[in-house]
């Protein structure tokens, strides 16, 4: 077995076919068909199967992916750190980001990595917290913020900070009356809502507070697209629930919304920090899983990021 059979396994993983990757790899497939067979040789299981619409790996090959992947991660780091200057951190590291978590830590914490570290490639990965968390635990990412610990409980993690969730609505609606400073759960329940898809952390978090108080909430729409969902909210569509983080990017949005807090419930979602198993981050890695934590507490010291508690 050597790295480069591992290689040609992964893209096919990820293509679903031999052919697609033979031409991503630019290799003949018949020879990258007899490198997956030594591979397979070589490991004593079937590490794929085929189907009418591709390959789909085994239970063997899917075990094997996940230490694949990791391994080439680890080589190009390596790689990275024997070709930097010494003294200096380089290299690439992936960041998983929800888009409300995106809104409020993605250009500061770009600012200061490119300040402090211009040697470091920051790739930061956009997504639901479902789609992020899988490619955390397929080790596609290097750290991650999650709103569980159940998101990847085999990863180490360490709380970030808890943010509110608020009633967000257009400053003129008249959904609820100007002189109201909160509201309650049974008062949004009579509320045309526009919320994120069913699988989405947020929504589960949501519609767990309205059943515990036997309510069923008034959906319109459902919006996965963030910037989409807050400019349906705005042109009077109809209100949401967000942390206040959702309209930090979007300052002319922003203008325009009302933000009410809810009165009767402790509406409240955890941000975890994830990062692959600890002792093998690289330097690179460690320096973003520090200036991710000093970006997020200088954000909520300047009250630039409010509605949020450190933990």
């Amino acid at each position: 077995m050597n790295l480069k059979q591992l290689q040609y396994f992964v893209r096919i993983v990820e293509c679903g076919s031999l052919a697609k990757a033979s031409r991503q790899l630019f290799i003949a497939q018949p020879a990258l068909s007899q490198q997956l067979a030594k591979l397979e040789d070589e490991v004593g299981k079937t590490l794929l199967i085929r189907t009418a619409k591709g390959v789909l790996p085994t239970p063997n090959g899917a075990a094997l992916l996940e230490h694949a992947r990791f391994m080439l991660r680890q080589l190009e780091q390596a790689l990275v750190i024997a070709r930097q200057e010494p003294g200096s951190i380089q290299g690439m590291v992936s960041v998983g980001l929800a888009s409300t978590t995106l809104c409020a830590l993605g250009a500061p914490l770009m600012r200061r990595m490119r300040e402090k570290y211009p040697g470091i490639i920051l790739n930061v990965v956009e997504g639901l917290s479902g789609h992020i968390g899988q490619m955390l635990r397929n080790m596609q990412l290097d750290l991650a913020i999650l709103f569980s610990r159940d998101a990847a409980p085999d990863l180490p993690h360490e709380p970030l900070i808890e943010e509110d969730l608020f009633l967000m609505l257009p400053k003129e609606s008249k959904l609820v009356p100007k002189h109201r400073k909160s509201v309650r759960c049974d008062e949004i329940a009579q509320l045309p809502l526009i919320l994120p898809t069913a699988i989405h952390g947020l929504r589960i978090r949501i519609a767990h507070e309205f059943e515990q108080r036997n309510l069923q909430t008034n959906v319109v729409a459902e919006i996965d697209s963030l910037s989409l969902l807050l400019l349906c909210v705005k042109d009077g569509m109809g209100a949401t629930i967000k942390p206040m983080s959702a309209t930090m990017m979007e300052d002319r949005m922003a203008k325009g919304l009302r933000y009410l807090p809810i009165s009767d419930a402790k509406m409240k979602r955890p941000n975890f920090l994830f990062t692959t198993q600890f002792d093998r981050l690289s330097p690179a890695t460690l320096a973003v899983h520090g200036e991710i934590k000093e970006t997020i507490k200088f954000l909520v010291d300047k009250k630039e990021w409010i509605g949020v508690q450190l933990l």
